[in-house]
């Protein structure tokens, strides 16, 4: 195969880019910090053209995994842009095209979320399955679902993060960092209200910090939710918030007390290791999926 992808993974503080075939064969790949529309997309595209005349390759797509909200539906007039996102500065911005254009190359573009789930279905933890859902647990929380070997769109997409977990209030006080719910599972799970909570970051809490119970309830809460509504073939967890060593272990045993045998599968009551599990593709899933995103549309 001669053609080469680009993959651009837009998340809340980065935007990681790539140029590849697949994991093994990568051309280029870079890191740009995520400030505003008008700095951000200029240096995404400067990187792409100058890795092109370099190299003197060809790039038959683009796979963009952006964060969201988005709009997904190709019949509307503000296809492949970014709607009521947190981020103020990127409300209304129309990625799809901006990229599209600047480049000449044709694109497709997806939720970072979706994008990371279709690598792992491509390359990665997912392959051979047909229903799974990915989520990632960082600076804030999303979700990709996967039902019949294609993300779920539908009015727009899954927003997995601002479902509703229970919040006992005597036990965790804290009011919640969601500007839209306050206390929905990315507003007390996420990141940011781990940092807001224990007024530390949470790769600086010791493995013993009551932080772990706490997070490990919360997305157990979620799963559980997600299992009993999805009934997902594997359920794969990234993000930052993940790499904490002993809060995978938390979670899948959370997970199993609070479904309390009510899903009797072996996938659960036996093998959950293998049930909920970390991504096969590590950090790169999401950019790797964006690759995977173009791919797909050749």
């Amino acid at each position: 195969m001669d053609e080469w992808f680009a993959g651009i993974e837009a998340g809340g503080t980065k935007f990681n880019c790539i140029i590849a075939r697949d994991p093994q064969q990568v051309l280029a790949e870079t890191r740009i910090d995520t400030t505003t529309p008008g700095e951000t997309i200029p240096k995404v595209c400067e990187f792409l053209k100058k890795s092109i005349n370099g190299s003197g390759i060809k790039i038959s797509r683009i796979g963009l995994g952006f964060f969201g909200p988005l709009d997904l539906n190709p019949r509307s007039s503000t296809y492949g842009s970014i709607t009521t996102t947190p981020k103020l500065a990127w409300r209304n911005i129309p990625v799809l095209s901006l990229i599209q254009d600047e480049l000449g190359i044709p694109a497709t573009i997806d939720t970072d979320v979706n994008a990371a789930a279709v690598g792992e279905g491509y390359w990665g933890a997912a392959r051979g399955l047909d229903d799974y859902v990915y989520i990632t647990i960082g600076t804030g929380i999303g979700g990709g679902v996967v039902v019949h070997g294609k993300p779920v769109h539908g009015m727009i997409h899954p927003e997995l993060g601002h479902i509703v977990v229970n919040h006992d209030r005597i036990v965790d006080p804290f009011m919640g960092s969601c500007p839209y719910h306050l206390d929905c599972w990315e507003g007390l799970a996420a990141g940011p209200a781990i940092l807001q909570r224990w007024h530390t970051p949470a790769q600086f809490l010791p493995d013993d910090h009551p932080a772990w119970d706490l997070e490990a309830d919360y997305i157990a809460q979620a799963l559980q939710t997600i299992i009993l509504a999805l009934s997902p073939q594997m359920i794969i967890l990234g993000g930052g918030v993940m790499n904490h060593t002993g809060l995978l272990e938390k979670i899948r045993i959370r997970t199993k007390t609070i479904l309390n045998r009510y899903v009797d599968h072996p996938a659960i009551e036996q093998h959950i290791d293998q049930y909920i599990i970390p991504p096969a593709l590590g950090n790169r899933a999401g950019v790797l999926g964006a690759v995977a995103l173009a791919i797909k549309q050749t």
